[in-house]
Parts: structure tokens; sequence; C-alpha cells
């Protein structure tokens, strides 16, 4: 048997009993990165208005964020490898805080992006640590369904930090929704003191070992499918709006009510992804994806009435939560020795589908309409899950 395989048996949980509270304090950082990464989103206008500068510009806080998280997911598990996990989570609870405090008091949009850094650099940290820690937190067993409750902080973030932002902005302005961003931060900051157990690094990773780990069998074509899928949604995503106003003739509060669908059925399919995974591992990193292309193509393909796009978009909500709960999944079974390092190469690949998905709808967008974006990338997710079923290895890696 290989030093891989023996570590990895060392490395599930450090006890037999579960540590749910802190499982559930770091959905509570999950939840809290999440409501700051979006704040912006809903905030554009008075943030653009109180600093004097365009939309444009202001929209950068998210650009800025997005591009530092892709960043800090890779280098900082190797820059912080002797450090105990407990402190380094907790680190970035602290950057959290600090991040949307000095947001709230920037004087111009220059001070404004460098603090947004700071919450990059805990964004991409955590993320490609989720796993890892997770897998120490808990028995094997355990592991799905406590990854489905710390990425429900994900859907709860989605869903709460655009109506939140704009309901607490109108009332006493922009700088407020970061005010209460930072509490939302300390009151994180304190849970995860009181309930993280130590966590001392077991193996030291280096800079290199995302390159080691990304040449072990099976874990490229594995990072492939996760750039796949994730391309697919957030092309679908980032012109959800346009689709449904063109198609439907939806209201503005229609619309809304859609997208909250959307949020909850979201936030379903985060847990039900748990309990999925307990019993088909490989089953769920398939199905997620078809169902999201299948619900894009029907809800071009097929005459659909208002109530059925409603329910095809829910459907395609209830799917996506359980993407990032399997592909968290799949790192934690596929390379249990050094998960932080996979982690790392999970958030860089999300990242960039990102950018990839919004620049490549907005391509086809420009080709063939707003009907050939959603065609498109059903087709890409469809394709993305045969991919999966067929090359994609759920079981551990060995050197």
């Amino acid at each position: 048997m290989s030093q891989t395989v023996c570590d990895s048996a060392a490395h599930p949980a450090e006890n037999a009993t579960p540590a749910w509270m802190a499982v559930f304090s770091l959905a509570m950082g999950v939840f809290g990165l999440l409501t700051a990464e979006y704040l912006p989103a809903s905030l554009l206008t008075p943030m653009a208005q109180g600093l004097g500068v365009s939309e444009a510009l202001a929209g950068q806080a998210v650009t800025v964020t997005a591009g530092v998280a892709l960043f800090a997911g890779l280098l900082v598990p190797g820059l912080t490898r002797s450090i105990d996990r407990r402190t380094v989570l907790l680190m970035f609870s602290t950057l959290m805080i600090a991040s949307n405090l000095l947001v709230a008091f920037s004087s111009s949009l220059l001070v404004l992006l460098l603090m947004r850094i700071l919450l990059g650099i805990a964004l991409g940290g955590f993320w490609s640590m989720a796993a890892a820690v997770a897998m120490r937190l808990v028995p094997s067993a355990l592991l799905p369904r406590a990854l489905s409750i710390i990425f429900s902080g994900v859907a709860v973030g989605t869903v709460v930090a655009v109506p939140l932002g704009s309901y607490m902005g109108g009332l006493f302005g922009w700088r407020s929704a970061f005010i209460a961003a930072a509490a939302v931060g300390a009151v994180t900051l304190v849970f995860q003191f009181m309930t993280l157990p130590a966590l001392p690094p077991h193996k030291p990773s280096r800079l290199r070992t995302v390159l080691e780990v990304l040449l072990r069998p099976g874990i490229a074509m594995g990072m492939l499918g996760c750039v796949l899928v994730h391309t697919g949604h957030f092309a679908l995503f980032t012109y959800v709006r346009p689709f449904l106003e063109s198609t439907s003739g939806v209201s503005a509060q229609g619309l809304a009510l859609m997208l909250l669908g959307f949020g909850i059925a979201n936030f379903a399919g985060t847990l039900l992804a748990g309990w999925l995974l307990e019993r088909l591992p490989r089953g769920t990193l398939v199905l997620m994806p078809a169902l999201v292309g299948a619900a894009a193509l029907a809800l071009v393909l097929l005459p659909v009435t208002l109530t059925g796009q409603t329910l095809l978009v829910a459907l395609w909500g209830l799917a996506f939560g359980g993407i990032p709960v399997a592909w968290s999944n799949w790192v934690a079974r596929s390379v249990p020795d050094q998960a932080e390092s996979a982690g790392g190469m999970v958030v860089a690949s999300v990242q960039s589908a990102i950018a990839m998905g919004a620049a490549g709808g907005g391509a086809m967008f420009s080709l063939s309409g707003i009907h050939g974006v959603f065609i498109a990338a059903g087709v890409l997710m469809l394709l993305a899950a045969l991919l999966i079923a067929r090359r994609v290895n759920v079981a551990p890696s060995v050197n």
C-alpha cells in the first residue's frame, strides 16, 4: 500500500465524535464571506454616487475580490503550511471583519478596492481549506452531510445578500450594509473561537504540491469536469434575467420572486446533496449538471408557461445547490492527503469558470441571441455530465 493511502486513513477525522458545532461555525463563515462578496452587486448605484465614480468602476469591487480569491486559493495553503488550521480560519474571519469595516469607511474607490483584497484572501483561503477541515471534524462516513451543512451557507448568503444590501442601503446608506456584514463576521469569529478545536497541520503543503496533485491519475480530468460544469452554470446565471424578461414578459416583482424560488431551491439542493452523496457519490456528480442542462434546454425548446418557467428555474436551483458540495466531496475523497491543495485548485477552477462563463455567454449572446446562450450552455452541461460519468473517478488517487 502506498504512503498516500496510508496517510489518508489517518486524516479523515481527528476523533470518532463529530464536531457538529464546529461544522456549523464553518457554515456561518461561508454565509459571512458570501454576503460580503455579493453586497456590492446590490449597492452599485449608491456606492458609485457616494464615491463619485461610475457604476462600472464601482463594480470592480466584485472583480477584485474574485481575482484575489483565485490566487489565494492556490497560494494560501502552502504559505500557511506550518500554522494550526484553527488559527488560519480565525485569521480569515478577522480579515473579513476588517475588510467590511474599512470598506464602510472608505473615502475613495482606490481605498475600497484595496480593502476588498483582504476579503479576496479570506474567501479564497477559506474555500481551499473547507473540505480538508471538514474531514478532520467528522468521521469519513458523515463527510457529505458535513459538507452539505457548510455549503448551505452559500445558498443562504446568495439569497440574503442582495435583498439585505438593497434594504439597508435604502434605509441607512450603503455603508451601513458593510457595517452589518462586519457584525456578522464578528459573531462568526466568536462562534468559531468557541467551537473549533486545535487543528495542527498534518503534512506540510508547498506551492509545488498543487502541480504534483494535478498530475495524479484522474485529477486533471476531474478538474476539467469541474470547470465545464461551473462555466455552463455561470453562462446561464449571468443571463437569466434578460432571458426571463424577453421570453415571459415577467414584471420586476415577478422576476424577484422567481429568483427567490431559485435561491430557496438551491438551499434545499445543498442539503439534498449530502444525503445523495452518502449513497451515490459518482451519480450525484453526474445527475446535478445533467438536470441543470435539461432545465436550460427545456426553458428554450419547450412551450412552457410562466408557471412552467418558474418550476424549471427552481429545478435548476435545486440541482446547482448540490454541485459545490459534490465537488468538495470529490476533492476530499480523491486527494485525502492533500485536500487543501486540491481545494485550492477547485477554487481557481470555479473562479476561472465564472469569468469564462460570463465571457462565453456574452459572445454567444452577440452571435445568436439569448436563446443561443441557453442552448449552448445547456448542451455544455450535458456534455460535462457525460464526461464525468465516463472519465471522472471518485476513488482515492495515489502517487
